[in-house]
């Protein structure tokens, strides 16, 4: 494989896995919940997504949970963005701040 040919399959599954993300994000801002939920899945679920966008998805799809007031799974999702090496440092400390205000409504319930 020539490197332009890696360099460009970096790209398109790159290409991909963002407009999976970008659909994710306008059906989260039209309430499509469910659309949204399944957009940020198949980012996350996808072998070659790239882990910065795969963590900005687990982030999403935890925030959308929330909205849904499943907070286990919204828990779970925002513990992979910490699991995530790559993920951007400010993504992980928004992670960080939500699994503790997850916590708190926790046991305060």
């Amino acid at each position: 494989m020539s490197l332009s040919t890696w360099f460009s399959g970096l790209f398109s599954q790159r290409g991909k896995a963002a407009a999976l993300y970008q659909s994710g994000m306008k059906k989260a801002h039209a309430q499509d919940l469910a659309g949204a939920i399944a957009d940020y899945t198949a980012v996350v679920d996808n072998s070659e997504s790239p882990p910065d966008l795969k963590a900005m998805a687990l982030f999403n799809r935890a925030l959308v949970y929330s909205l849904q007031k499943k907070s286990d799974e919204a828990n779970i999702d925002l513990e992979g963005v910490l699991a995530i090496p790559q993920a951007p440092t400010n993504l992980k400390d928004a992670a960080r701040q939500r699994i503790e205000r997850l916590r708190k409504r926790a046991s305060d319930a």
